[in-house]
């Protein structure tokens, strides 16, 4: 498949929402400054929604560039997409691997051949809790779910603003090491990130 970034992907729609997000956004908080003169009016509740809706197109925004840097890869991003909500609705745990340009065989620790097409109820079931493949990552490559139960290598790094749960540490780790993308959802909190170049990105916090 041919390679992009996140500049020159095309999901207009998905941009236009964004950027209408976060006019009204801004005609929200510009509204807030001017009523901070009204010393008889609680702002707080205003403050509450404003934090919601920031929190509600970072959501949207992520998604967006997510699926920019997947759908050169795989043609099942939109897959991907469903499979992390609905670990994160149900706070099942996660971690997927997807190879980007750069060969991951030299970097994980291999575990059970699947060999199947990518499709969000597979990948739900594998982590389904109590199925014996849903320790470790799985690994997909292309639109084909490779393996599960891979074991990737921990971030070395120590910085207290990055999770610090084994899944989070997994995804730095490979993605310091590589240019593949790395999906993974807490099952503590529900929260579903994405890693890139050693970073993670919230996707969809609860």
């Amino acid at each position: 498949m041919s390679t992009t970034t996140a500049q020159n992907c095309d999901f207009s729609p998905m941009k236009q929402l964004i950027k209408e997000d976060l006019r009204q956004l801004a005609e929200s908080m510009g509204e807030l400054l001017q009523m901070l003169d009204n010393e008889d009016y609680c702002q707080l509740g205003e403050f509450e929604k404003i934090k919601k809706n920031f929190m509600n197109i970072e959501s949207r925004a992520a998604t967006f560039y997510l699926n920019c840097y997947l759908s050169p890869h795989t043609d099942r991003y939109m897959d991907l997409s469903v499979c992390i909500q609905s670990l994160s609705e149900h706070r099942h745990g996660g971690l997927i691997a997807v190879e980007r340009k750069d060969p991951l065989d030299n970097l994980i620790q291999p575990g059970i051949a699947i060999g199947a097409p990518v499709t969000h109820s597979l990948l739900e079931s594998i982590f389904y809790p109590g199925n014996p493949l849903h320790d470790g990552a799985v690994l997909i490559r292309g639109n084909e779910i490779v393996s599960a139960r891979n074991i990737l290598p921990l971030t070395g790094g120590h910085n207290p603003e990055q999770k610090t749960g084994t899944r989070h540490r997994a995804a730095l780790g490979l993605t310091e090491r590589s240019d593949a993308i790395v999906l993974v959802v807490s099952e503590e909190t529900g929260k579903a990130s994405f890693s890139r170049l050693g970073r993670l990105y919230p996707v969809i916090t609860p």
